[in-house]
């Protein structure tokens, strides 16, 4: 199967492409890639926040620090720290603090509610929890699933001292010295609980090695070069963010955190910032594009962005109105940055080239591989130790079933052709993917039928403006039950996280059902929306986070 040719960057990736050999199997983990790296780069820009900037010394100080704190609560090697918190450096500075001594953050989305929560709380069994003082109530009736948890803290404005009924204290202070590091490239340092398709979220146990691949690949398909500011907006509880600060600290560049994404000042940003490389994910560049026009368009640096999942149809307009190309690419949390393209793309919203250092097939249901052009379930492997994750924690069936044969199944249906290019045709796994957030239709449907006037449902995704999804649901009322739209998404919001509620609503009197009874989506999705569908956005209703 061909591998990718030499990027458009050109020489720009041998720095990252040299340093598998700068730190061997042994020292992929992150105290030693912060110690070396400090030691490299000393007083230069690492992180900068908002009015903060630390440099490479500062963020190993911190990462041991913080790693001192958290053993002085008593989390030892293996232990989970669940955080529930959104960008800010208390977060970077956890993570780093847990891959130093060895222990594991789980980090949550922030969106998360309701059954998400009690699932994500009971299956990783966190020791700590840690909280962003303006989010603490999203754990409001959910005193049960704190019982595992030990020690609640604060952080951010600690008006709270409360957190589903639960005392909570003030995260403390960092002790004035740090941990000696314990962390190693095989343990697990973070747990990224990703949606699940056909049952709940499923954690994946992501090891320290992993991370370092993640950086290392992406920052050579991206071209990153020392001394590059890599800007990102995406949320830290992503494998993205957290993916981006690998890429920087091991190329001796500058990570550039904001708080989240906005479209109105992106660009404003990048240039406060003196940025290089960009970060996209899927409708964010549509959405860039809808904006007005504007001088900041252009006045810019950024000469590159990872443009995975952006389709094709809007590469071409965005370079041409930004001045930046779109790096195709796929990857998932439970693998790497498997297949990346040329810059600029030479097939457009296409998943790029096969990346050395790790093998794919195209397979049927069998797993024998089907013929070029024929689509199929994409499965694959890597080359190097722990460059994939580990599996999915407390699952061990789950973990047997994705990673039968001893490849990973993604559950993605992909075709390939003689050179070399491979097509995203549709997801296998019945997920829908809104706006950079997988969305479970499962757990949609859960919420959905608790209410007393659904008798049945199913949950999907519909083509978006966007070129992502939105989410439908077909519902069959109860027996002699009317059911008003608004009323029944004003039910869903405190029970589901905000981009997981249904923009479209069809009520019908039957479902599409298979043989053996089950419900037929690919005839919905191929139906689509209709004369009778109800559009929240059509009807004006507001759906606020």
């Amino acid at each position: 199967m061909p591998n990718a040719p030499s990027f458009a960057a050109g020489e720009t990736g041998e720095l990252a492409s040299a340093l598998p050999a700068r730190f061997p199997a042994d020292r992929r983990c992150i105290a030693q890639i912060l110690d070396e790296q400090a030691e490299a780069f000393a007083d230069r820009p690492l992180f900068a926040f908002e009015d903060s900037t630390w440099t490479y010394t500062d963020m190993r100080d911190k990462a041991a620090r913080a790693g001192a704190l958290l053993a002085t609560a008593g989390i030892g090697h293996g232990d989970r720290v669940a955080i529930f918190c959104s960008n800010r450096p208390e977060f970077l500075e956890l993570f780093l603090g847990c891959g130093w001594i060895g222990a594991i953050l789980v980090p949550i989305n922030t969106a998360s509610r309701g059954p998400q929560l009690r699932h994500v709380l009971g299956n990783c069994g966190a020791r700590l929890l840690i909280v962003e003082a303006e989010l603490s109530g999203a754990f409001d009736g959910l005193d049960a699933e704190l019982a595992p948890v030990e020690t609640i803290w604060i952080i951010g404005d600690t008006h709270s001292a409360v957190v589903g009924a639960r005392p909570a204290e003030t995260m403390p202070a960092y002790p004035s010295s740090g941990a000696a590091p314990a962390g190693k490239p095989a343990d697990t340092l973070t747990i990224l609980y990703t949606s699940g398709t056909t049952g709940p979220a499923k954690g994946v146990c992501c090891p320290q090695a992993q991370f370092f691949w993640w950086g290392v690949n992406t920052a050579r398909g991206l071209g990153i070069s020392e001394g590059d500011v890599l800007f990102t907006t995406l949320p830290l509880f992503h494998t993205n963010a957290l993916n981006c600060f690998w890429q920087a600290l091991l190329t001796g560049s500058t990570y550039v955190l904001e708080r989240k994404f906005s479209a109105s000042s992106f660009w404003k940003s990048a240039a406060r910032h003196k940025a290089t490389v960009g970060y996209l994910l899927g409708a964010m560049a549509a959405i860039l594009l809808t904006r007005p026009a504007e001088s900041a368009d252009r006045s810019h640096s950024i000469r590159v962005a990872l443009g995975g999942g952006v389709p094709g149809r809007f590469h071409q307009p965005f370079l041409e109105r930004f001045g930046v190309p779109l790096l195709d690419a796929y990857g998932s949390t439970e693998t790497n940055f498997v297949f990346g393209g040329d810059i600029p793309s030479k097939h457009p919203g296409t998943m790029g080239y096969l990346l050395d250092g790790f093998q794919a097939r195209i397979v049927d249901e069998n797993d024998v591989e089907v013929a070029y052009g024929q689509p199929g379930e994409l499965i694959l492997r890597a080359d190097e130790p722990f460059a994939f994750a580990t599996g999915y924690f407390g699952m061990p069936e789950k973990t047997v079933e994705s990673w039968r044969n001893l490849w990973f199944h993604t559950g993605d249906r992909v075709a390939r052709d003689p050179a070399g290019n491979f097509r995203f045709v549709d997801r296998m796994k019945d997920a829908i993917r809104r706006r950079g957030e997988n969305i479970s239709s499962w757990e949609v449907e859960q919420v959905l039928l608790t209410h007393p006037s659904v008798s049945s449902c199913a949950v999907y995704g519909v083509p978006s403006e966007l070129g992502e999804d939105e989410v439908m649901a077909s519902i069959i009322p109860a027996s002699g039950h009317t059911i008003e739209p608004a009323a029944l998404l004003d039910f869903c919001r405190s029970r589901l996280a905000y981009f997981a509620v249904p923009r479209y609503l069809d009520f019908v009197d039957t479902l599409p059902l298979t043989e053996n009874g089950k419900i037929q989506k690919v005839r919905l999705r191929e139906r689509g929306t209709t004369k009778t569908t109800w559009d929240r956005e059509r009807f004006g209703y507001e759906l606020k986070r």
